[in-house]
């Protein structure tokens, strides 16, 4: 089970690679809970997003906040019904022109080949340092 889920999840980082979004929300679970941790108060893409409809959300935030220079998933690790993605990213803020740069960690949760949840840990200290500056 775990070698599928991995393939999925590997699959939905290259759509992003190629700017599809509509794939990784396609991917989500009806159910599906999309977070990426810290406060939501500092940053517009930190919060939670719920099912397919909340996935195109998140990354709409994303586009509107965000742009990269880097982003790349360097492993993945498959365990039971879980995947674990290292990687490392760096973006401008659009709102503010700084830098954000940062290694992290992408937990999803797999179930049915459907993605459940999705728990992003990062440096989001930065980021919200760099929006508020």
């Amino acid at each position: 089970m775990s070698r599928a889920n991995v393939e999925l999840v590997q699959g939905l980082y290259d759509a992003f690679g190629r700017g599809q979004i509509a794939p990784i929300a396609a991917a989500a679970a009806a159910n599906a809970e999309w977070r990426v941790n810290g406060r939501s108060k500092d940053y517009p893409t930190i919060g939670i997003w719920r099912g397919p409809s909340g996935v195109q959300e998140f990354f709409k935030l994303v586009e509107q906040h965000e742009e990269f220079s880097e982003f790349k998933a360097q492993s993945f690790h498959g365990v039971d019904d879980k995947v674990f993605v290292l990687g490392r990213y760096s973006f401008r803020v659009k709102k503010t022109k700084r830098t954000v740069t940062s290694e992290w960690v992408h937990v999803f949760t797999v179930h049915a080949g459907k993605i459940v949840s999705f728990t992003e840990f990062s440096d989001t200290a930065q980021m919200a340092e760099a929006y508020r500056s």
